[in-house]
């Protein structure tokens, strides 16, 4: 008697242990979103398409889909967690403006500030977010719900995240898992359109090197930039202080470790924590709905929209240049501002039609310019959709 209750109590226990298991608590929504994070660890890894996103956010998804008993405090919704309060620095909009920070701290405006015009095309490769932005409110979105949607368009991660956490939180893991997939896909999505776009004489168009731009010019420029942008779009000051604060740091010639700093391991531990949090937040009990696919949706006609838009903007402009002024329409892509992807397809389509032929440079204006337009939209917005 005594044997067989100790089966039972070994029993019961087993039982115990088998029902806290992952395998006892998945529906066939964990396996989708499984399957998705291994996806993206494929792309990231196999195909070495933009690992240093792909990578963690892959691993994110698998750790926030991993199927657990509720009220352990392991899931990224469940107070207590690990995964919970990192999250907060997404819900709460702050990783984003730090990693503007080290973005400043990278960036070079030397090509901006030698051919100012190319912020033009920048400005409009914005087209993308108002497409998306008249989709969504056809489709019954709220105007709030809508212009977080729609910034999707500019295929900058840190601001869909920073807009979406503000407008729409409930919506923010699949926007932000939207546009940091579409940055990623920059050299699948965007040959196709410049190659249809073009004609073989616009595609060899060499432009003027860009003029050597003093250091103290960077340094004024995004000093006044700063004061400027955050003055038109306070709203907006968080990402837009925090770029031109980097850009400070890196040019002004005296503050070499912090610039190094910021764009170096200060934004690598960010990016980790974006891409662990951000991943898990595809949690599948609450991600995989109709509403995420219609994001996934609309965002790639955003992004589409946004490079034609780009490639036509130049063509448009070069209408009123003169011969030696003329832009390649093959750098109007690069009005997308997925830095620096879009800038390097650029390149690699230039020397696909001439060897000799190198658009990086140039590509980089409308790259920087589109990175600092899609932050004063996103300022824009909050101004009048802000709660």
């Amino acid at each position: 008697m005594e044997d067989m209750g100790i089966f039972d109590f070994l029993i019961r226990n087993l039982g115990g242990f088998l029902s806290i298991t992952g395998f006892a608590n998945a529906f066939w929504g964990h396996y989708v979103m499984i399957a998705v994070g291994l996806f993206f660890l494929y792309i990231g890894i196999i195909k070495n398409l933009e690992p240093m996103l792909l990578v963690p956010i892959g691993i994110g998804i698998l750790l926030g889909n991993i199927p657990f008993s509720p009220g352990t405090q392991i899931g990224i919704y469940e107070e207590g967690s690990l995964l919970f309060y990192l999250h907060f620095g997404l819900l709460k909009g702050i990783y984003p403006p730090l990693i503007f920070l080290g973005l400043g701290a990278m960036i070079d405006f030397s090509s901006l500030i030698s051919n100012p015009k190319l912020m033009l095309v920048g400005i409009a490769a914005q087209m993308g977010i108002f497409a998306a932005y008249m989709i969504s409110l056809v489709f019954g979105f709220s105007a709030t719900d809508a212009g977080a949607i729609a910034i999707i368009g500019s295929a900058d991660g840190p601001t869909s995240i920073f807009l979406s956490s503000r407008l729409a939180p409930h919506l923010m893991g699949a926007i932000a898992i939207s546009a940091y997939s579409y940055m990623a896909l920059v050299p699948v999505i965007q040959p196709p359109f410049m190659k249809l776009l073009t004609n073989d004489k616009e595609r060899v168009i060499k432009m003027k090197p860009p003029r050597v731009v003093s250091q103290r010019e960077k340094l004024y420029f995004s000093i006044i930039c700063l004061i400027i942008t955050c003055c038109v779009v306070p709203p907006g000051m968080p990402l837009l202080g925090m770029l031109f604060a980097g850009n400070i740091l890196k040019e002004c010639g005296v503050t070499k470790r912090l610039a190094d700093t910021a764009a170096g391991p200060f934004t690598d531990i960010l990016t980790i924590l974006i891409g662990f949090t951000m991943g898990a937040s595809t949690q599948a009990t609450s991600f995989i709905t109709w509403t995420s696919l219609f994001i996934f949706g609309v965002g790639a006609i955003a992004f589409s929209t946004a490079t034609v838009t780009g490639v036509l903007f130049v063509k448009l402009m070069n209408v009123f240049l003169k011969d030696e002024n003329k832009i390649n329409p093959l750098i109007g892509n690069a009005g997308v501002s997925a830095l620096p992807d879009s800038a390097r397809v650029s390149q690699i389509m230039g020397l696909r039609y001439d060897k000799t032929n190198h658009l990086l440079m140039h590509a980089m204006g409308p790259t920087v310019a589109s990175t600092i337009g899609s932050a004063v939209v996103a300022g824009i917005m909050l101004s009048f959709l802000g709660r």
